[in-house]
């Protein structure tokens, strides 16, 4: 599978990339191993973790968020994703020929930055993680001092490139103004939402990113399973499909649905039905044919989800094409 740089560092990403996020949540240890297996062995060697991903954190979650107190996900280990691929890294022995990220999520504090760097790297069993993000903006962290800690961690040699996730234009840009001024290390890798579905990249951070040489690692090519046309404006949201990503977080449908985007989906569906081709990997296929997007990551749960997003790689879309579903 093709390699891409990942900014301006010696790190690659191929283009598709394995989004763990699923590993202990949707499914279990098993078949996460098997998933695995399979991507690496397909080409894939760009692992996306977080210490946010876990079924136990999940579980956490919704309580918080909806007073909802039940187990919907496969397991309530926390941090179940990095435990899960840190016992698959030691099964395996796999790791020098691929790219690890996982990111802080419970702040940006200097001290909580630390603090999660060595819990990720004892969850892992490394030495060392290639790429190493902010999950989300900290409106309580001015960002110097986020990456003043970042930027000491690579001096350590405890992480090889730093990144972030969920920004916008404008908070990339503070963000590379404070490492020039500082001397810090930069950020070399966003990852943002991107679909058919979430086209909030496009409002100057992929121009930015391309500019700067910021790898683009884009997360939800397909909604978090929307753009398979499986929901409706109708759907209760606390009976979703069990052990969907919907069902697992709920807050999905405060994203995706609108009015737009079921109109989205029905376009989706009369062009699939028009070239024969499946829905997902229509939509697969748009996000990965964006120039200004390194990789597209996929949260997988089943064998063919890896696959699809393979074949939809390899199809490729033509210009023409894709300026039509653009307009969308």
């Amino acid at each position: 599978m093709e390699q891409r740089s990942i900014g301006r560092t010696d790190l690659v990403t191929s283009r598709i990339g394995m989004g763990c996020v699923t590993f202990g949540r949707e499914i279990d240890e098993t078949t996460s191993f098997r998933i695995l297996d399979h991507a690496v062995g397909q080409g894939i060697t760009f692992l996306d973790s977080s210490e946010a991903y876990g079924g136990g954190n999940s579980q956490a979650g919704r309580r918080s968020l909806y007073d909802v107190d039940d187990q919907r996900e496969v397991t309530t280990e926390m941090h179940s994703s990095e435990m899960i691929l840190g016992r698959w890294l030691r099964r395996t022995g796999a790791g020098s020929d691929l790219v690890i990220c996982t990111k802080v999520a419970s702040g940006a504090t200097p001290d909580n930055i630390r603090r999660q760097v060595q819990a990720s790297l004892d969850r892992l069993g490394v030495d060392r993680i290639d790429v190493y993000k902010i999950h989300n903006p900290d409106p309580n962290v001015p960002i110097a001092e986020s990456l003043d800690a970042l930027n000491g961690e690579v001096e350590a040699g405890r992480i090889t490139a730093i990144g972030c996730s969920n920004v916008s234009a404008d908070q990339m840009a503070e963000a590379l103004e404070a490492s020039r001024s500082h001397g810090f290390a930069r950020f070399e890798i966003t990852q943002p939402p991107y679909s058919l579905a979430d086209r909030r990249a496009e409002d100057g951070l992929l121009d930015l990113c391309a500019r700067e040489e910021i790898a683009v690692t884009a997360y939800s090519p397909l909604a978090a399973g929307f753009l398979a046309g499986k929901y409706a404006p109708t759907n209760d949201r606390q009976h979703f499909p069990k052990g969907s990503r919907f069902d697992i977080s709920p807050a999905h449908a405060d994203v995706y649905f609108s009015d737009h985007n079921f109109e989205v989906v029905d376009r989706l569906r009369r062009k699939a039905e028009e070239l024969d081709q499946p829905m997902v990997r229509l939509a697969m296929a748009w996000a990965l044919t964006q120039p200004q997007v390194t990789a597209v990551l996929v949260g997988a749960r089943k064998l063919d989800h890896v696959d699809n997003a393979i074949e939809a790689l390899e199809m490729g879309m033509d210009e023409s094409l894709r300026e039509e579903m653009s307009a969308w």
